[in-house]
């Protein structure tokens, strides 16, 4: 859904129906800053670092970013430190403590699951958040956007509190090299005790040779797999084959992007179908075919528990009541290079109508930032989406600048934590929905009006 839309309030909401409620963890350190800077209403950030392990971490983020009054007027947020290959010791207290917050409100005052859910691609934060959401109990994780055969491992380790490493990707590295990302906990945060309860481990997939591949894996294999199909919101795995474009210009998927279920029911396990099934024929359906379940994700999106700023969400429903809302797959919207799932709705970065040119290009969270090895063997970074001059001088190729948006700060802003900046004002939101859209809210909101997750819930199992 994006940056905080599946945040612990809709996570929560979700678990205690019995369900099981995911909380998104990407960018997580930078959403524990932000709301902070906001003043904590509730004070939910701040009950919640009450309980963290190491309570000296917790009053250094508190000092840092905690605002009490808010911010004011158009006061920017304080920056937090950006995703490096070697990061500083602030940007793995603030992941590891934002993930922690996040799973532990989620789990607050039931015994309902909690999951997290982390980007493959977006790789130098996955160790401190995985280990903050493991101190907060988290009982699932579920991973996709590559190939996560290294994490079932990895969760084996963090419980136990010891280092963990991945390999990194870096672009252009050599037989030679050794870039991997490695994490201590101990070099991070004074934790002692009992070791941790591993997580089950969900592989997101879109293909039977992927799902194979993993089930295959003696350290790797799963406990069972999201299929998600490019229906979905968010980023969608990219056509097999060579690329075609519709004559709206998004990418044409065929028979070879279907998956094979009952090749899947053959690997024997679990599996739950994502991406079109927010309705309860599509979960009968979906259990016919040997399904656990299904994932939702654009009909919690609008709910009043998501994180999406209420106006957006509003403004989202109305349009959709009225059959104007259109949600396009773009093919290089996303700095990942992957298709990606935009709202057409005014006043955001994905408007039609909008000028292209009233934002100015930067890249200051750089979560979607790419490692490539330097001549001097040292690693650099680069983002389709940062300053054209800049991505060229870095070695990029121009021809990969065209069209993409910042989805760091666009997705942010849709959850109601816009950075402002001198000069050039607030950065438009960026709104990600499913195609089913319309389907979806004729049934929960035919008018436009606001509904709860529990509602989503109940339609879902009527059937």
């Amino acid at each position: 859904m994006g940056v905080a839309v599946s945040g612990w309030r809709l996570a929560r909401a979700v678990s205690v129906t019995g369900q099981l409620g995911v909380v998104s963890g990407t960018a997580i350190g930078v959403v524990l800053a932000r709301r902070l800077q906001d003043g904590d209403p509730g004070g939910n950030m701040r009950r919640a670092l009450a309980s963290f392990p190491d309570q000296a971490v917790a009053s250094r983020i508190l000092e840092r970013y905690f605002r009490a009054d808010g911010r004011q007027g158009d006061r920017p947020y304080r920056a937090v430190p950006v995703p490096r290959w070697r990061s500083n010791r602030q940007f793995l207290e603030l992941t590891v403590a934002g993930s922690f917050t996040e799973v532990f409100l989620a789990k607050e005052g039931h015994t309902g699951q909690v999951g997290i859910n982390l980007l493959e691609k977006i790789q130098m934060p996955t160790l401190p958040a995985l280990y903050g959401a493991m101190l907060a109990g988290v009982d699932w994780v579920l991973m996709g956007a590559g190939i996560p055969v290294h994490i079932p491992p990895a969760l084996t380790e963090l419980a136990a509190h010891r280092p963990a490493t991945i390999p990194l990707t870096v672009t252009g590295a050599e037989s030679s090299d050794d870039f991997q990302l490695h994490f201590d906990p101990a070099a991070t945060i004074a934790t002692t005790g009992a070791s941790l309860p591993v997580p089950r481990f969900l592989a997101i997939v879109s293909s039977n040779v992927l799902a194979a591949h993993l089930a295959r894996s003696e350290e790797g294999r799963p406990w069972g797999f999201v299929v998600e199909r490019p229906t979905a919101g968010g980023h969608n795995a990219p056509p097999r084959g060579r690329l075609t474009l519709s004559e709206h210009g998004e990418p044409v998927y065929g028979p070879r992007d279907e998956i094979d279920l009952a090749q899947l029911r053959e690997l024997g396990l679990p599996f739950w179908l994502a991406g079109g099934y927010g309705n309860p024929q599509r979960l009968r359906e979906a259990q016919e075919h040997g399904a656990c379940g299904v994932q939702v994700g654009t009909a919690f999106a609008l709910c009043e528990e998501s994180g999406l700023a209420p106006e957006l969400k509003a403004r989202a429903r109305e349009q959709a009541a009225h059959g104007i809302l259109e949600v396009r797959t773009d093919p290089s919207a996303s700095p990942t290079g992957y298709p990606f799932k935009v709202a057409r709705l005014a006043g955001t970065a994905a408007n039609p109508l909008a000028d292209p040119a009233r934002r100015r290009r930067r890249c200051d969270l750089g979560y979607l930032t790419v490692p490539y090895r330097r001549e001097s063997g040292q690693l650099g970074y680069r983002c389709p989406a940062e300053p054209e001059d800049d991505y060229v001088s870095k070695g990029g190729d121009p021809a990969d600048i065209d069209g993409r948006l910042c989805l760091c700060n666009g997705l942010m802003a849709a959850a109601g934590m816009p950075q402002s900046r001198t000069g050039s004002g607030v950065e438009p939101p960026l709104l990600t929905l499913g195609d089913d859209i319309h389907g979806v809210l004729a049934a929960l909101s035919p008018d436009g009006r606001p509904y709860h997750a529990a509602d989503v819930v109940s339609h879902l199992l009527a059937g």
